[in-house]
């Protein structure tokens, strides 16, 4: 299925806008209503709903899986983190964690995996609510990265999400049913001193990088799909990578885009910025929920 035809078939399948993604592959209006005309022949389509066959045809695309990175402290985030992991923090009467599951879910994915560390007993209060959330358990969570979460989960990659588990998710649509190809999340913008990345015109993702030089470019998002090749390549990379010396150090997202960069082909998924909330610091939680806000006495 070409490209184009996928983007449309699916964005009516799950009732979604896919304005951004349009925009991102350089589709104009034209294109995408001469698709539909394509896939109304094709009988994929009748109007706006998909056929029977059109959902046959979408379904190699179907996401098979969730990761969720739970393991680390979130140091940044102290006081409320020296008792709670900050994937369990409620925001605003909900737990940040609980914002992705549901999304998820929401899209009909249903195998979930958190892969935990700090406080990890605590994520088993989840399983009362969501019965089939199995739990992964990261030994060396502590003086490592997410490379570390990636790594004890290395063998569930493959058609599947890995999301960071400190995101705030306003906007449950942009996790996807279905996924055309690998690619990770990002937010346009013109300037970041934030992890960022650049693409080619086709939303190839050609180069990541932090800090000022990062202009006319996507704020990374931790949220990325991983295609079932690409999946099984990861999990060997990771296993590489972790197991040499200098390994455990490095940033997860250096070895699809650094360290082994010519064996991946991985495109950007945009969102917007009001899409996700990322909660930083102890200072922007209280700003997001005032219930966190601490008044001195007179």
């Amino acid at each position: 299925m070409e490209r184009i035809e996928f983007e449309v078939l699916s964005a009516c399948a799950e009732g979604i806008d896919f304005t951004l993604q349009k925009e991102n592959l350089h589709y104009s209006e034209s294109d995408v209503q001469q698709t539909k005309i394509n896939l109304e022949r094709k009988e994929l389509l009748n109007g706006d709903t998909v056929t029977e066959q059109g959902l046959k045809e979408l379904e190699p695309y179907r996401v098979k899986r969730v990761v969720f990175l739970a393991a680390g402290f979130g140091s940044r985030m102290v006081p409320i983190t020296i008792n709670t992991p900050k994937p369990m923090v409620r925001v605003n009467g909900k737990r940040i964690i609980e914002t992705l599951i549901d999304a998820a879910i929401g899209a009909g994915i249903s195998d979930i995996y958190i892969v935990r560390g700090y406080l990890g007993e605590q994520f088993e209060l989840l399983q009362r609510k969501y019965p089939n959330i199995r739990l992964v358990d990261n030994p060396d969570y502590d003086g490592t990265g997410t490379i570390s979460s990636f790594y004890y989960a290395k063998e569930l990659l493959e058609n599947a999400y890995v999301m960071e588990s400190d995101l705030v998710l306003k906007n449950p649509k942009i996790i996807r049913r279905y996924h055309y190809c690998s690619d990770f999340m990002g937010t346009r913008v013109d300037g970041t001193d934030d992890w960022y990345f650049r693409t080619e015109d086709n939303g190839h993702i050609t180069e990541i990088g932090v800090g000022g030089s990062g202009k006319n470019c996507y704020k990374l998002i931790g949220i990325s799909y991983w295609n079932k090749e690409d999946g099984r390549r990861l999990a060997d990379d990771i296993r590489t990578a972790y197991e040499s010396p200098e390994g455990r150090n490095l940033p997860m997202s250096f070895i699809p885009f650094r360290v082994f960069r010519d064996q991946y082909r991985v495109q950007i998924m945009p969102c917007r910025e009001s899409d996700i909330i990322e909660i930083d610091s102890f200072e922007e939680l209280q700003v997001y929920d005032k219930a966190y806000q601490i008044h001195s006495s007179k």
